[in-house]
């Protein structure tokens, strides 16, 4: 059996082009998430802090942790 213990939300922005016309980016991490928390509501606060940003939001992800047991 497993339970989830913490959550976190990672949010990648497109923060311009290096000389070379790489890429580059800027992850912004958000700890101590609910671990109940809907997807679809942490998208929906991803996506309303990316409006406050300059550059263009690029992904948005949830990472869980698990504890097992037995």
């Amino acid at each position: 059996m497993n339970f989830l213990t913490q959550s976190r939300l990672v949010l990648t922005f497109n923060a311009g082009y290096d000389e070379d016309g790489n890429t580059m980016f800027q992850s912004r991490s958000f700890r101590n998430i609910q671990p109940q928390a809907a997807d679809a509501d942490l998208y929906k606060a991803a996506a309303a802090i990316a409006s406050l940003q300059s550059h263009l939001l690029y992904s948005v992800e949830r990472n869980n942790v698990y504890e097992l047991t037995e």
